[in-house]
């Protein structure tokens, strides 16, 4: 007999008498706040001075010393950056930390 249970519906436990298996179900969260409109703003700039130079995000990602996928997160304006990050993807970028921030 199996006894099957969702526990703060994140985690499917299933018990048999041999073993207990937990799986993780996969569930989008939710942010608490909307991103701001000048983090989006911020990623199509990156996005641009990287197409503009003729680079590759994953190229960038490893002179920032950083993940390709957050660097993808961050040109997407799905995620805020710190500043430290920022001057991070400037110096990957060859470029000021001003210039990225610059008019928006």
């Amino acid at each position: 007999m199996y006894k099957i249970s969702v526990e703060n519906n994140r985690f499917l436990t299933i018990i048999s008498k041999q073993s207990i298996t937990c799986n993780f179900i996969s569930m989008k969260r939710e942010r608490k706040s909307e991103i701001p409109e000048v983090v989006k703003e911020l990623g199509i700039k990156i996005n641009d001075v990287i197409k503009s130079n003729e680079l590759k995000p994953r190229e960038v990602a490893h002179d920032a010393e950083m993940d390709v996928e957050n660097l993808r997160k961050y040109i997407k304006g799905s995620q805020e950056m710190k500043i430290g990050t920022l001057f991070k993807i400037a110096q990957a970028l060859k470029i000021h930390p001003s210039e990225l921030i610059k008019d928006l």
